[in-house]
Order: structure tokens, then sequence, then C-alpha cells
């Protein structure tokens, strides 16, 4: 996982991490406490205790990725003014006679199926500080201006 400042979640985001890292602590050490395979099977590895470390390492590092999100995270507030695009605005748009309505999240939250974009996409952040009214031009992979129609926050 590469090193970063902060993650950017929305108090929601940041409770469902917390809690899978909760359920995965659970896990580690009721696998930790079970029935640990033996470790060689007559003069082979034992595949039950390689799938055993496998299973392990997968949560271990899992574990590790939650608790540096967990402590650097940082949780999206609704702005003092609400006229500007900030992480967790919700933004409606017209681009050239088609409209859309998404809001804007850390990287950790974006899901373009839930209309949710990352504040690093090449959208997200080309809006970042505008207003409506304002018109601002994309240009990945297309072209494409978008006219900011509206801005709230939930």
């Amino acid at each position: 996982m590469e090193e970063r400042n902060n993650f950017y979640l929305t108090k929601e985001g940041l409770n469902k991490l917390k809690k899978e890292y909760e359920t995965l602590k659970v896990l580690r050490s009721n696998k930790i406490k079970g029935d640990v395979p033996s470790i060689w099977e007559s003069e082979d590895l034992n595949p039950d205790y390689l799938a055993f470390q496998e299973d392990l390492n997968f949560l271990e590092t899992r574990l590790a990725e939650l608790e540096v999100i967990i402590e650097k995270a940082v949780i999206i507030k609704k702005p003092p003014k609400k006229d500007t695009v900030v992480l967790g605005a919700t933004i409606a748009v017209q681009v050239g006679d088609q409209k859309d309505e998404f809001t804007i999240v850390g990287t950790l939250e974006a899901n373009p199926m839930l209309r949710r974009i990352s504040d690093e996409s090449p959208v997200g952040s080309a809006l970042l500080g505008h207003k409506v009214g304002d018109e601002v031009t994309v240009s990945s992979p297309m072209k494409a201006v978008y006219r900011i129609k509206n801005i709230k926050y939930n």
C-alpha cells in the first residue's frame, strides 16, 4: 500500500472500515486459537498448513492496511461556504445536452456505479474549487466541458 498523509472518508465509510477491522481481528484470533494443521504430512509440506498460512498472511496484510487507513482517516465535513465544490459535494452538471449528478469522495469510497467519484479522478479533481455556473474542461479520455448547475452537501 502506498504511503499517504491522509485518507478522506465519510463518517459512514470510516465506520464500515472499523467494523471490518474488528471482524478480521476476531477471525484472526479464532484462526490462531483453532486447530492449526501440522506443517508436515509424511515428508512433504502439508497443503492444509500452506492454506492456513496463506489465509493468515492475507488477514495480517489487510489488518495492517486498515490500521494505517483508520489512523490517517480524515472525516469529510460540510464546508462553511457551500457554494464551492469540495470533498463531499454532490454536484449536478451538464455535459453537452446530458445531465449528470455525482458526489465527490475520497479514493477509498469511490464507486462510479453508485455515482461516487474520487477527488483524484480527472473529473473530480478538475471540479474541485469551482462554483455554480462555472464551465470546467476535462480532457480525459475525451475533452468534455462540465457546466456546474448545482452544488449541495448532505
